[in-house]
């Protein structure tokens, strides 16, 4: 699952390496048409429905925190 949201953030910003970056938010790497476009892939690909209650700096700014956010959701 990693290696796929992986593929879907490289996809949206291909100049960030998302496998290290972990303030994407913080830092103001993703602005918000960027994570606008990483939902709607992740809610596409994992057949799940990130909400407004979940747009938080602290679910988007690592690869990791992405992770532990679809996997909550799908659980």
């Amino acid at each position: 699952m990693k290696n796929k949201i992986l593929e879907i953030v490289g996809q949206v910003r291909p100049d960030i390496d998302f496998a290290t970056e972990q303030t994407l938010i913080d830092s103001g790497i993703l602005d918000s048409f960027d994570i606008v476009s990483i939902i709607s892939d992740l809610n596409d690909e994992f057949d799940i429905s990130i909400r407004i209650t979940e747009l938080k700096p602290e679910n988007f700014n690592s690869v990791d925190a992405i992770l532990a956010l679809v996997e909550r959701l799908k659980a």
